[in-house]
């Protein structure tokens, strides 16, 4: 999908998912202090609210700018200062991150072909700082079979194994499957994605 077709799906008057954060993202950073985020293919932005609401500053990066506007205007709803996050309008094709800035790189759901991602993940390990975290979330291969939701297309899913090869230079905490319960046709059914944790040495 390309940007026109984002802007389209985030143009209604609700959320397209929820103005809550992911649940594994929340698990996982709840702990982590504060300091600078990049959140890259942020969407409506519940994720980069969620962490300026704990005191980082957070750079929001998503080629919609219709989904952008909607984290702007959920964020002031939720009495965040305007310096808390940065909404910047870019394609990640494009993209290039300050290097050895953010204590923090978060890639939550960003489905797209291996070449791509391989870059945008490049980009993302050069733009933290020492010790800082990357942190990964996104739909697994498995779910095709084994799960529910999500793309229909394998090229776009991830595994733990392929996400944490292309890490280089960096050590991976936590890589693997992890269960999400969603709605699907008014029952509850369960999402497997992928999630991979990893730090930049100090």
């Amino acid at each position: 999908m390309d940007s026109r077709e984002w802007d389209e799906r985030y143009s209604g008057a609700g959320f397209e998912w929820t103005t809550r954060p992911n649940q594994f993202v929340a698990a996982e950073l709840a702990d982590l202090p504060p300091g600078r985020a990049l959140d890259l293919a942020a969407g409506e932005g519940r994720n980069s609210v969620w962490l300026a609401e704990r005191g980082w500053r957070v750079t929001a990066v998503d080629f919609s700018r219709v989904g952008l506007e909607k984290g702007r205007k959920l964020a002031a709803a939720r009495g965040l200062d305007e310096a808390g996050i940065e909404w910047i309008v870019a394609d990640l094709r494009d993209y290039q991150p300050d290097r050895d800035a953010f204590d923090l790189v978060l890639i939550a759901y960003f489905q797209v072909e291996a070449e791509l991602l391989t870059a945008v993940l490049a980009r993302a390990s050069a733009a933290l700082s020492p010790g800082g975290t990357l942190f990964i979330v996104g739909h697994d291969l498995t779910n095709l079979t084994e799960g529910a939701g999500g793309p229909q297309y394998p090229e776009v899913l991830y595994t733990a194994e392929a996400i944490s090869a292309e890490l280089n230079g960096l050590r991976v905490l936590r890589a693997g499957r992890v269960h999400r319960t969603v709605e699907r046709d008014g029952a509850s059914a369960t999402a497997i994605d992928t999630l991979v944790r990893a730090v930049r040495g100090a």
